[in-house]
């Protein structure tokens, strides 16, 4: 029963793979044949064209991508900008613009939330209340109603 267990999970498969990595004396499976499971390449490889095998990093950066690299400090206007530049360059430029944008929101909602304070406190010393001002709307709602 156990056999039958094995061949049918496909566990004496992977046993004979291992055994073939470790150069073990378990046999192989006849099914596994010369046949690579490993770092397999296809057999008709092409050559490589002659010339330069490496390739500039970078891209030309977008109008979008310009104003980025301005907001972030990288360079003071729009023509001191190469044609090309890294990625490294403009990653660096959006995670800075990212992080003033970020601390931008924060202080906005600082001083939201201080003057929406200030102007609870001034509506306070008038007497003027949420509750008030609708029972004065549901007023004027009824009288318009009755006429």
């Amino acid at each position: 029963m156990l056999g039958a267990m094995l061949r049918s999970s496909g566990a004496r498969l992977l046993a004979g793979r291992s055994a073939v990595i470790r150069e073990s004396a378990v046999p192989v499976p006849q099914s596994l044949g010369s046949r690579r499971w490993q770092c397999s390449k296809p057999e008709g490889d092409t050559p490589k064209s002659e010339g330069p095998s490496f390739k500039i990093p970078g891209h030309r950066p977008t109008n979008f991508e310009k104003k980025i690299l301005i907001w972030g400090g990288r360079f003071k206007n729009e023509s001191e900008i190469p044609e090309i530049v890294s990625y490294e360059m403009v990653d660096s430029a959006k995670s800075k613009v990212r992080v003033k944008f970020s601390v931008l929101m924060m202080l906005m909602t600082i001083v939201g939330c201080i003057a929406m304070v200030i102007s609870g406190k001034q509506a306070a010393k008038q007497q003027e209340s949420l509750a008030k001002m609708n029972l004065e709307r549901k007023a004027r709602h009824k009288e318009e109603a009755e006429k």
